[in-house]
C-alpha cells in the first residue's frame, strides 16, 4: 500500500502508467518474437498473443486489487478500461485516419465482445462474482481462443477492405519490435520477456495501492477511480498498439487488438481475479454496465452496418468517454 499525501499518490500512479506501458511493451515485443519462432500465424498472433500481451497491466491490477480485497477496484478497472477501449482508443483512431473493418473481424469478434459484455453484466447482477463464475469465465475465454487457433489460418478475405486484419502478405500484429530488436544478447528475448512482466507486477501493485488511497482521500468511490485513472493507465498499451498500427497503416489491427483485449478482460481478467478470490462491488456498478453495454452495442453496430468506422462517429465516442470521465469524478456516475 502507498502511504503519503495525494501529490505522492498522484505522482505514483504517473510513474506507474509509463511503467505499465515500459513493461508491456518489452512483453509484447519479445513474446511476438517468440511465437514467430514457434510458427504461428500473424493473424493468430495478433488476435492473441497481442490482445493479451496489451492487457497484461489489466490483468496484474485487476488480481492484485482482488487478492487484497478491493473489489470495486477490480471489477471497476476491467469494465473502466473495455469502456475507455473502445470509445477513447478507437474514437482517437478514427479521428487520426478513418478506419475499414474485415468482414469477419465484426461479425465473429464483434458478437464475442457482445456476448461477453452481456456475460460480464449476468455474472454482476448480484454483486459479487464467485470462484464458480470465475472459473467458467476463464472456460470461456479458453474455448474462444481456441476456436481462434483454429480458425486463425484461414486464407485473407478476398472483399477484405485495404489495411484491414487479414488483408495482404504482410504482417498484421500492428506492434513495431524494432527498438527491443537492436538489443543483442543471448537469449535476449526470454530476458526481456521476463523484465517485462517484472515492471508490469510492480507497475501494477504500486497503482493499486496508490490509486485506492487516492478514492479514500479524494472522497471518490474506489469504482470510479478504478474505471477512470486505473483504467487509462491500464490501456496506455491497447493505445499506444493501436496508434502504432494507424502509423503502419494496418487499420484493422487497430480493431482487432482492442475487441480481443475487451474479450479477454471480461473472460480472462475478471474470470482469473474471481477465481483467485470472490469479487464483491457496491450496487453502482450497475450504472458503469449499462454504460459499457451501450458503449458495446453502439461501436459493434457501428462497424456492422458501415465496414468502417468514420471521423464524426469516432469523435462522438471519444467524446462520449470524457463525459463519463467528467460524471463519474463529479460523483455523477457510479
Amino acid at each position: 500500500m502507498v502511504r503519503g499525501g495525494t501529490a505522492v499518490q498522484v505522482g505514483v500512479v504517473l510513474v506507474t502508467v509509463l511503467g505499465l506501458w515500459v513493461g508491456a511493451r518489452l512483453l509484447v515485443d519479445s513474446v511476438v518474437r517468440l511465437a514467430r519462432r514457434a510458427g504461428l500465424s500473424d493473424l493468430v498472433i495478433g488476435l492473441t498473443v497481442v490482445a493479451v500481451g496489451t492487457s497484461t497491466p489489466e490483468l496484474v491490477v485487476t488480481t492484485g486489487a482482488a487478492l487484497e480485497g478491493l473489489g470495486d477496484i477490480a471489477v471497476g478497472n476491467v469494465i473502466g478500461s473495455n469502456i475507455y477501449n473502445l470509445a477513447f482508443v478507437l474514437g482517437v483512431v478514427s479521428l487520426v485516419r478513418v478506419v475499414p473493418i474485415e468482414r469477419s473481424l465484426v461479425h465473429r469478434d464483434g458478437l464475442a465482445l457482445v456476448a461477453s459484455t452481456l456475460l460480464g453484466g449476468a455474472v454482476l447482477f448480484d454483486l459479487a462474482v464467485s470462484r464458480a463464475e470465475g472459473a467458467l469465465l476463464l472456460g470461456l475465454f479458453l474455448a474462444y481462443t481456441a476456436y481462434l487457433l483454429r480458425t486463425g489460418s484461414d486464407p485473407p478475405d478476398p472483399e477484405a477492405p485495404p489495411g484491414s486484419a487479414t488483408n495482404g502478405p504482410d504482417p498484421p500484429p500492428g506492434i513495431e519490435t524494432s527498438r527491443t530488436e537492436r538489443i543483442g544478447f543471448p537469449g535476449r528475448d526470454l530476458v526481456l520477456l521476463v523484465a517485462g512482466l517484472a515492471v508490469v507486477l510492480a507497475s501494477g501493485d504500486l497503482m493499486v495501492g496508490a490509486a485506492s488511497e487516492l478514492a479514500r482521500g479524494a472522497g471518490v468511490s474506489e469504482l470510479v477511480i478504478g474505471g477512470t485513472v486505473v483504467a487509462a493507465g491500464t490501456s496506455t498499451p491497447e493505445f499506444a498498439v493501436s496508434l502504432v498500427a494507424v502509423r503502419r497503416g494496418r487499420l484493422g489491427v487497430s480493431v482487432g487488438n482492442v475487441v480481443g483485449s475487451n474479450v479477454f478482460n471480461l473472460l480472462g481478467v475478471l474470470g482469473l481475479g474471481a477465481a483467485l478470490r470472490p469479487l464483491s462491488v457496491g450496487s453502482s456498478v450497475f450504472e458503469n454496465v449499462a454504460w459499457l453495454l451501450v458503449v458495446t452495442v453502439a461501436m459493434v453496430a457501428a462497424l456492422w452496418t458501415g465496414r468502417q468506422l468514420s471521423r464524426p462517429e469516432g469523435g462522438l465516442f471519444a467524446g462520449s468517454e470524457l463525459v463519463r470521465w467528467a460524471l463519474g469524478l463529479l460523483g455523477v456516475l457510479g
